[in-house]
């Protein structure tokens, strides 16, 4: 099944104490760090379903390693934001990797990967439509579901830029609250500046400019839950 990031979170809080073990991997945040990423995905998916840290000394030994300790574990696996078949493949080839009533759910926004999956149940979220959207910033960002007069077109450009997700719009609008016209115009040149498609660069703006480790905690408290 594929799921969008937002709601395959809730899922997982949900249905995860019905399994032996279960991983939330943030697959896409680790592909720009080829296979030290992936590797590094490989030892917490181990860690999160077996509860005790094993080392991975490569990919092709983090394969072996994932099909040898949990096939005969009921585990629950959600690959976040996949966009690569051979990474994804890396970390769960198969239900027959895993023991009997197992579960795998990928999030993806690619829809080429959507058609090379042989997934059982494949179901696509709609994102939410602008007026939603502006609504669910604005309460983040305002506390009032409305823009004051003199941030109804900064608050629509940025609503553009995430693209109709919650995530962003949720930590977008805590980040800029009570912050100056001045601040909201640098940080909408800084998303200008990032790829269309790269929501993960987009979130990481927010967190590299909060001022000290507390606050930074808190963000991440925000992201990911």
């Amino acid at each position: 099944a594929e799921l969008e990031d937002h709601h395959s979170k809730a899922v997982f809080n949900q249905i995860s104490p019905y399994f032996d073990g279960s991983s939330f991997l943030d697959v896409g945040s680790q592909v720009s760090r080829g296979n030290s990423g992936l590797v590094a995905l490989q030892e917490k998916l181990l860690k999160d379903t077996l509860r005790k840290r094993i080392e991975v000394s490569c990919v092709d030994h983090g394969i072996q390693l994932i099909k040898q300790r949990l096939q005969s574990k009921k585990a629950l696996i959600v690959l976040d934001d996949g966009t690569d078949v051979e990474k994804i493949y890396s970390l769960a080839g198969g239900k027959h990797w895993f023991g009997p009533g197992s579960r795998i759910i990928i999030t993806t926004r690619d829809e080429h990967l959507l058609k090379c999956s042989t997934g059982d149940v494949k179901y696509e979220v709609k994102c939410m439509t602008e007026k939603e959207g502006l609504q669910l910033f604005c309460w983040h960002a305002f506390k009032n579901p409305l823009p004051p007069e003199d941030f109804v077109e900064i608050s629509e450009s940025l609503v553009t830029y995430a693209q109709g997700l919650p995530l962003a719009l949720e930590v977008w609008g805590s980040f800029l609250y009570r912050r100056s016209m001045v601040e909201w115009k640098s940080f909408i040149e800084r998303l200008k500046q990032i790829p269309h498609d790269s929501i993960v660069e987009k979130l990481r703006i927010s967190y590299d400019g909060l001022p000290d480790h507390t606050t930074k905690e808190t963000f991440l408290d925000i992201a990911c839950f």
